[in-house]
């Protein structure tokens, strides 16, 4: 008789692994229109493609909004610890660019960097864990982005700053900044108690240190960890070296410098 699993188990291997809502589906509804997704499976819930998930049972949940009516439904609330790869993307000098502008035009510019950071983290597996103020986090879990999930998240920093228009001759029309970490972290369902939203996300010193590197990038800036960096099994080229004292850390953190900027 097969030994019986624990939750926790469970949410291991489906983070390592995956789980029902496979690596290829997800692909699938990346492709389709529009944003806002659903957190876990990818489908949209505007436009046609919001439609057409509508035909498949996957409304945007009445509950939690970020899910879609399928998804909201996780059979074991918990989670688990999970080595994964962190990218935060930080909207550089937002406090001056919004004292330029009327509220409404700020929040049309901050809608358009939500959209676009959407649009480059779903396509390349990333779970999008939040959307706040002027900051874009995306999780790399081995499970939904695959053993090569610190490769996958450079790759995804390089377009978003591109999409950002840094490599365009007149600057970007946001100026942003990144940081990427891998590291053992906590994901799984947080939340209230049973029977209200709850939340998938990731917590721990981890995810902190890479919302440190963020708010350390200069625009048009990735600061990869050494950890991230190493298990990308990427070469760069002749990177910028820095050693960075992170706010609330008591050791120096290391990290290559990738700059995407105008030919």
């Amino acid at each position: 008789m097969p030994l019986k699993t624990t939750p926790e188990q469970e949410w291991y291997r489906m983070l390592n692994e995956g789980e029902a809502v496979s690596r290829l589906l997800r692909r699938l509804y990346a492709l389709l229109p529009s944003s806002p997704r659903c957190k876990t499976c990818a489908g949209p819930f505007k436009g046609w493609g919001g439609a057409l998930m509508h035909m498949t049972g996957r409304d945007q949940s009445r509950y939690n909004p970020r899910y879609c009516a399928k998804c909201e439904q996780f059979e074991h609330p918990g989670g688990a610890e999970v080595v994964l790869t962190m990218l935060f993307a930080d909207v550089r000098g937002s406090t001056t660019l919004a004292e330029k502008m009327s509220p409404i035009d700020f929040s049309r510019l901050i809608n358009r960097f939500y959209v676009v950071a959407t649009d480059v983290l779903v396509r390349t597996d990333a779970l999008v864990d939040r959307l706040i103020g002027d900051e874009v986090i995306g999780l790399y879990i081995p499970g939904f982005a695959g053993p090569e999930h610190p490769r996958r998240a450079i790759e995804a920093a390089k377009t978003l700053l591109s999409a950002t228009g840094h490599r365009h001759p007149d600057g970007p029309w946001l100026p942003v900044g990144v940081g990427i970490h891998t590291g053992t972290a906590f994901v799984g369902i947080v939340g209230g108690e049973e029977g209200t939203p709850q939340d998938f996300t990731a917590l721990g010193d981890n995810v902190n240190i890479t919302a440190r590197l963020a708010s350390n990038a200069n625009p048009g800036e990735v600061l990869i960890s050494d950890a991230a960096y190493t298990a990308s099994g990427l070469d760069l080229g002749d990177l910028e070296y820095r050693v960075l004292e992170l706010r609330g850390k008591e050791t120096t953190t290391h990290v290559r410098v990738l700059r995407v900027s105008a030919a």
